[in-house]
């Protein structure tokens, strides 16, 4: 379910379930935690992309309708979490690409990323209060990448935005056509970063995550306030309409 590819410094790691929309499984995320972790010396720059027709589209909530107890849903906040975390702590720069549509889990994906580059015209969102989910887990990464007041909104309005808006909020931060440049986009930057001296990017990411830490802490505020709705009547309930069970 992910595909990782070292070239030239570059290490591409690739949500790779493009039949059912790249949405996450538990085993999944911990995979992609895993390889974000195990970065070694030799590379210089991480690429996170999806593929198929849109990076992610969230959690597999058949998955989650089908699972009672809510064990699933919470191995996925809490996997979520993880891997939003492994990719702030890297120590080399991840540049992320966005196509079709990043929403709900996809969406709170972009808080592990250094830089995100997007499609025009994908759609970007957190609408899982639909469902009686919390998206608390990604608040804290929200909170530090976008003005307050549209970090509110984003968080509480089960809407959706575009490429464009997303970019103009801050929640990406280059926008290019179609899902074929950002994928040339990316691995423009990502080699561009890997092509600078390693130490001198390696240091200016320490202190990066050192000046953020605040924000990896108040992560794991976020999962609890998130975990703490699994089971709940509500979301059970707004599990099964969305199945038609």
């Amino acid at each position: 379910m992910i595909e990782v590819k070292t070239e030239d410094s570059v290490t591409v790691i690739s949500l790779d379930r493009g039949e059912k929309r790249n949405a996450m499984l538990p085993g999944m995320l911990t995979e992609f935690e895993s390889a974000v972790r195990g970065i070694g010396e030799d590379s210089k720059a991480v690429v996170v992309n999806g593929k198929g027709k849109v990076f992610c589209a969230g959690f597999d909530l058949k998955a989650c309708a089908a699972d009672e107890s809510g064990d699933t849903m919470r191995a996925l906040l809490t996997g979520l979490s993880k891997c939003i975390v492994a990719m702030r702590e890297c120590s080399v720069p991840v540049v992320m690409g966005v196509h079709g549509c990043a929403i709900a889990g996809g969406c709170a994906m972009l808080g592990g990323a250094d830089v995100v580059v997007c499609e025009r015209g994908a759609k970007l969102g957190y609408p899982v209060v639909k469902i009686g989910v919390s998206p608390a887990v990604s608040a804290a990464f929200l909170m530090s990448a976008v003005p307050h007041g549209a970090g509110r909104a984003l968080m509480l309005d089960p809407g959706l935005i575009d490429g464009s808006r997303a970019f103009e909020l801050g929640l990406v931060h280059e926008v290019v056509e179609d899902a074929g440049a950002v994928d040339s986009r990316v691995m423009e930057l990502a080699g561009s970063l890997a092509a600078k001296p390693g130490v001198g990017v390696r240091e200016t990411k320490r202190l990066v995550n050192a000046i953020t830490k605040g924000t990896s802490d108040l992560g794991g505020d976020g999962l609890e306030a998130s975990l703490s709705r699994v089971g709940s009547d509500e979301e059970r309930a707004m599990l099964g309409a969305v199945w038609g069970s």
